[in-house]
């Protein structure tokens, strides 16, 4: 969005009651990220479920467990990344590219013993180019059928999730699991982008008269048919060819469609 005079805009006011203003809105603040302490510590006194070690998953060098995937550290974060077998990369998940975009440095989650991994909903090979087109670094694995329904038990498969496991000895066990909204905690840009006058500029923010919104549906993740991130990646010249032949041209024309849409996020 362009700067313009024609846009709304909030009161001005003097420093000293702009000051005012701030500071009130610092004891919400604080309030806010005190009642996160609190929930956080109600998280860490869950009881946990014994999930089966052995369930296979598909990595870079053929099957591995889920006790494997932990790396050897005590703890592991995954994020289950929604698939669209078959499909070419701009019709692949905008809100799965937009969590996993974020999952970088893993440096201070692996200094706590954790692991952090990506297990995609689809096929190795196909979701494995993915990751290579977009640049993504974290350890990647797949899993479908019989060996996804028991990771996910009682849960929507085709959803993104992020799951919390405990590894003692050779024994695994779930501790913690969120979606939609929940897996916001990977993100980093719509935190800082909630911290602006005009927040995310989405129709279901509650913000004064004029604010702008055009952010919404498709275009909260997407732009011009693509999820907003592999923009950058095409503009390096990746190929985003997620066929097994190499030969083959893949169609990058724009495509409209989306699986996570703002509705379902932000629910």
């Amino acid at each position: 969005m362009t700067s313009s005079t024609s846009v709304a805009i909030p009161a001005v006011v003097d420093r000293a009651t702009f000051e005012a203003e701030v500071e009130a809105l610092r004891v919400r603040e604080k309030a806010h990220t005190h009642e996160g302490d609190s929930i956080a510590v109600a998280r860490r006194r869950l009881p946990m479920v014994e999930m089966d070690a052995g369930i296979t998953l598909t990595g870079a060098n053929g099957p591995v467990t889920l006790l494997d995937a932990f790396e050897g550290r005590s703890m592991l974060m995954a994020y289950y990344f929604m698939w669209h077998t078959g499909k070419p990369a701009p019709e692949q998940c905008e809100g799965c590219t937009w969590v996993t975009s974020h999952v970088c440095e893993l440096a201070y989650i692996h200094s706590r013993d954790v692991t952090y991994a990506t297990i995609c909903q689809g096929p190795y090979e196909e979701s494995a180019r993915y990751r290579e087109f977009m640049g993504w670094q974290m350890p990647w694995y797949s899993a479908q059928g019989s060996a996804l329904d028991a990771l996910l038990i009682g849960r929507r498969v085709g959803r993104m999730h992020l799951v919390c496991y405990l590894r003692q000895g050779d024994k695994v066990f779930e501790t913690y699991w969120t979606t939609s909204r929940g897996v916001e905690v990977v993100d980093n840009s719509f935190r800082l982008l909630d911290l602006t006058v005009y927040g995310r500029q989405e129709p279901w923010e509650e913000s004064p008269d004029g604010w702008p919104q055009q952010f919404g549906g498709n275009k909260v993740m997407r732009s011009n048919g693509r999820p907003i991130a592999q923009w950058s990646r095409i503009e390096a010249g990746r190929s985003d060819n997620l066929r097994s032949d190499p030969t083959h041209k893949q169609d990058q024309a724009n495509h409209a469609g989306g699986c996570c849409s703002a509705g379902e996020h932000h629910s």
